[in-house]
């Protein structure tokens, strides 16, 4: 079993996300560590917790992380157009009966660091949101990117399109500087961007499949989902025969099952100066640069194989 830690802003395909990893006997979820994106961190912590309640592993612990972008003032309001204003769909789920207790915990960040590195090569780090957690627990302890297992990136884009700007990825648009730090780092990185996400498309029938397992976990996401849903098609960005895309799912997939992804080994850098193409993931196809790869790269997936595993995992959960 792979041991787990994800680092994560829920968000409704976060949730999606968390659910496929906890209902997959290849991982053991440490803990999930928390980071702003969807909604404030603050929020971000509240709904791990109602996740976990409502898969009832409330035994897994919640760090609370970074609240901003290293540098920059964190862009005000644009997730909650796609995922509400409580960033899981606005349905309402409650927090835990013990949530003071759930939620005094220590800082992610030296949480991170420690974990790690008292099990070196044994902590698979899932990076679903920023990655300014994981920058600064890298700067804090640099030795951490060699004791680290593995560290799967949620996000960049290579041949496929931005999707808060023509060439850049939320996540790496909203801190570019974290990223920079971690992918200069040294660490074991894999890339699970949208070149594999957009092409990821759930069935209306395999939608309406969770929802009819009716517990507790698929009930919350189904009701989140419609949120996303109406996001999504009122922008454009899903056709009526589809179902729907959860874009932090192929990141907990590559940790269960590589093989169902074509991957390419590139150099990448990510562009910090540049307003027009700031949070870039620049990958040196050809070796033009003549340096080394730096990270595993999705570039392709089998998406049916993908759905069907997250499918059939989800709606058949039991809890412990």
């Amino acid at each position: 079993m792979k041991k787990v830690i994800i680092d994560t802003d829920p968000g409704v395909d976060d949730a999606a996300a968390i659910f496929l990893a906890l209902a997959s006997p290849e991982l053991t979820v440490e803990a999930l560590t928390t980071i702003y994106g969807n909604g404030p961190v603050e929020c971000c912590t509240d709904n791990a917790l109602r996740l976990l309640q409502a898969a009832n592993r409330l035994d897994i612990p919640v760090y609370q992380g970074v609240g901003q972008p290293l540098l920059r003032e964190p862009t005000p309001g644009w997730a909650s157009m796609i995922h509400g204003q409580d960033a899981l769909g606005d349905v309402g789920f409650p927090l835990p009966p013990n949530y003071a207790e759930l939620s005094n915990r220590r800082h992610a960040v030296p949480e991170i660091i420690d974990r790690v590195m008292a099990a070196p090569g044994e902590i698979t780090f899932l990076a679903l949101g920023r990655m300014t957690n994981i920058a600064l627990a890298l700067s804090i302890e640099p030795r951490l990117a060699q004791a680290v297992a593995e560290i799967i990136v949620m996000g960049g884009a290579v041949a496929a399109p931005g999707n808060v700007s023509p060439v850049a990825s939320a996540n790496l648009y909203e801190d570019p500087e974290a990223a920079a730090i971690l992918y200069a780092s040294g660490a074991p990185l894999v890339q699970v961007g949208l070149d594999v996400c957009d092409p990821v498309n759930f069935s209306l029938g395999q939608v309406q499949r969770i929802a009819e397992a009716n517990i507790p976990t698929t009930r919350l996401l189904a009701a989140a989902t419609l949120y996303l849903q109406n996001s999504y098609r009122g922008r454009g960005l899903l056709t009526p025969e589809q179902g729907i895309r959860y874009n932090d799912v192929p990141s907990v997939a590559y940790a269960i099952n590589p093989d169902l992804f074509g991957v390419a080994e590139y150099y990448v850098t990510i562009e910090t100066q540049s307003t027009l193409s700031r949070g870039q993931t620049l990958a040196d196809r050809r070796g033009s640069l003549g340096k080394a790869p730096n990270a595993r790269v999705c570039m392709e997936v089998d998406s049916e194989g993908l759905t069907a595993l997250f499918t059939e995992r989800v709606a058949g959960y039991s809890a412990g």
